[in-house]
């Protein structure tokens, strides 16, 4: 085998020369990508400034034990200085293994488990079995698809607070409950009825966006793969089975992902249909909420500590859910 060998460096041809390091790579990515990095840059100081510094600045103040009594602060004329202290970690042992870690935290998080899987199979479901409607040719459909979108294009705090009305006392659903002489539950009192009703009403704002979107995945899927099975005498439940649910697939898993973190972190309906009244109904946003700003002294440490938690388990979720679903696609590649 002949080796040509280049007489002016003294190498190979076909050597590769030694890797750039990080600063080398960095300038010539910018020497070739300048326009693209001079356009992502609003972007990206924007998003440094309203999510990565409160990010690290909360990461801080769950080191210490910073509260509204001793973190610096101006009354009047007179100026007081921060006199909190580091305390390290002390604050996620308190919160997941202190005598209060029950009350405080894990029953708020099984809560929000519960909360959040019910939710979400509740969107899904209802959505999809909408979309699938839709999806047929039948009269008005165009005004059917306005109708069932309505929720989801009016403000959250709108439609909340028109379902608060109707579930008080003396609502429109206790009066028509009267009326058929049936018992009136206490929506907005008892616990029980306070997580139904809450479960309720984030179902009725989240499944238009569950339709709209399984709706364009079923438009997608091309009909020549239905005439196909129906020509083989599959039955309708066989081709939802194994045409439409493998169709949806890539679109399931996207709008069930951003469903589950949605409703993971949904402050909205639990905090304006309750507000600091139901402390049993709480998830742990809303609880994290009451401890920073609804209670005195307001525990900024404690809060900002359930803020990185839920940040945790969002990411340890997520990274186990695509994992979980890569397996799943190279499984059916086989």
């Amino acid at each position: 085998m002949t080796v040509a060998i280049d007489r002016a460096t003294g190498k190979r041809r076909g050597d590769r020369g030694p890797r750039p390091g990080p600063a080398a790579r960095l300038r010539q990515s910018y020497q070739k990508h300048w326009y693209a990095y001079v356009m992502i840059a609003p972007v990206a100081v924007v998003l440094g400034v309203l999510v990565l510094y409160p990010l690290v600045y909360g990461l801080y103040l769950t080191l210490t034990d910073a509260n509204s009594l001793n973190t610096a602060r101006t009354i009047g004329v007179n100026h007081i200085d921060a006199t909190y202290k580091f305390i390290g970690l002390d604050n996620y042992k308190d919160i997941l293994f202190g005598p209060t870690s029950y009350d405080r935290f894990w029953s708020h998080f099984v809560w929000t488990i519960v909360w959040t899987a019910l939710c979400v199979m509740l969107h899904y479901s209802i959505g999809l079995g909408l979309a699938l409607v839709l999806n047929q040719k039948l009269r008005g459909r165009t005004f059917y698809r306005l109708m069932l979108i309505l929720p989801w294009a009016v403000p959250t705090f709108v439609t909340v607070f028109g379902w608060r009305f109707m579930l008080a006392d003396g609502g429109i659903i206790n009066s028509a409950l009267h009326a058929l002489h049936l018992p009136a539950p206490q929506w907005l009192e008892d616990t029980f009825w306070q997580r139904f009703a809450a479960i309720m009403v984030n179902t009725w704002c989240g499944v238009p966006f569950m339709m709209v979107s399984l709706l364009g995945g079923l438009q997608s899927i091309d009909s020549s793969l239905y005439e196909a099975a129906e020509m083989d005498g599959a039955n309708a439940w066989q081709r939802f089975r194994y045409v439409t649910l493998p169709g949806l697939r890539s679109v399931s898993s996207t709008v069930v992902l951003l469903g589950i973190i949605w409703t993971f972190n949904q402050f909205a309906v639990i905090f304006l249909l309750f507000g600091n009244t139901a402390p049993d109904a709480q998830i742990l946003v809303t609880w994290a909420y009451y401890l920073g700003f609804g209670q005195q002294p307001r525990d900024f440490a404690q809060s900002a500590a359930y803020g990185i938690l839920l940040l945790a388990i969002l990411i340890v979720f997520t990274s186990f859910y695509r994992r979980w679903l890569n397996r799943n696609e190279q499984q059916l590649a086989i």
